[in-house]
């Protein structure tokens, strides 16, 4: 396990500095890991979802290392950005699919007598993401944490191992992100 923090650790410094083989090598070395963090995230999303998993790894590659030298301090650093990356596309996509279904063209209809629907999943994606951006800006450590547990799929050893705290801190953070975003979804 070292060993692959290291070497992880060497290629982030590399492709900082430009070398053409980093981006290859580091994908080759985070590459199951990514796709494991998608699959997690994409069995969460409801049925019928046109993205596959390989797809989300190489369309959030794509945002990582599409700059002409990224950067990246530390693994840590890489895979939350890597979550966030995720999080920003399946959350575009929320948005476009929630334009569409609210008024993409198509005439208003008048029902009568219809019992509401229970909210769609793309609503509940952009309700977490708006209370985790108002989060991010008064406690971003423990916003950090639920990227890594909600949209990275990590467990609270991983997000402790990734974010250098201890497991104790990770579970308290996550018990009242959990509480503080329910709370602002609620208001939303």
């Amino acid at each position: 396990m070292s060993e692959h923090l290291t070497d992880a650790t060497v290629l982030l410094n590399a492709l900082e500095r430009g070398s053409p083989k980093a981006a290859e090598e580091l994908l080759e070395l985070v590459y199951q890991e990514l796709r494991n963090l998608a699959t997690h995230k994409m069995a969460q999303e409801p049925p019928g979802q046109t993205l596959q998993p390989t797809a989300l790894v190489h369309e959030a590659w794509l945002r990582l290392i599409g700059s002409q030298h990224p950067s990246f301090a530390n693994r840590a650093h890489f895979f939350s950005a890597a979550a966030e990356a995720m999080r920003r596309i399946l959350v575009d996509r929320a948005r476009r699919r929630n334009t569409q279904r609210h008024g993409g063209g198509y005439q208003r209809v008048e029902l009568t007598d219809c019992d509401l629907a229970a909210p769609q999943a793309e609503d509940q994606l952009l309700a977490v993401n708006d209370a985790l951006e108002k989060l991010a800006q008064s406690r971003p450590a423990l916003a950090e944490v639920v990227k890594l547990r909600y949209f990275g799929g990590r467990t609270n050893e991983e997000v402790a191992q990734i974010l250098g705290i201890s497991l104790a801190t990770v579970k308290n953070y996550w018990a009242f992100a959990r509480a503080w975003l329910l709370q602002e979804i609620k208001k939303l």
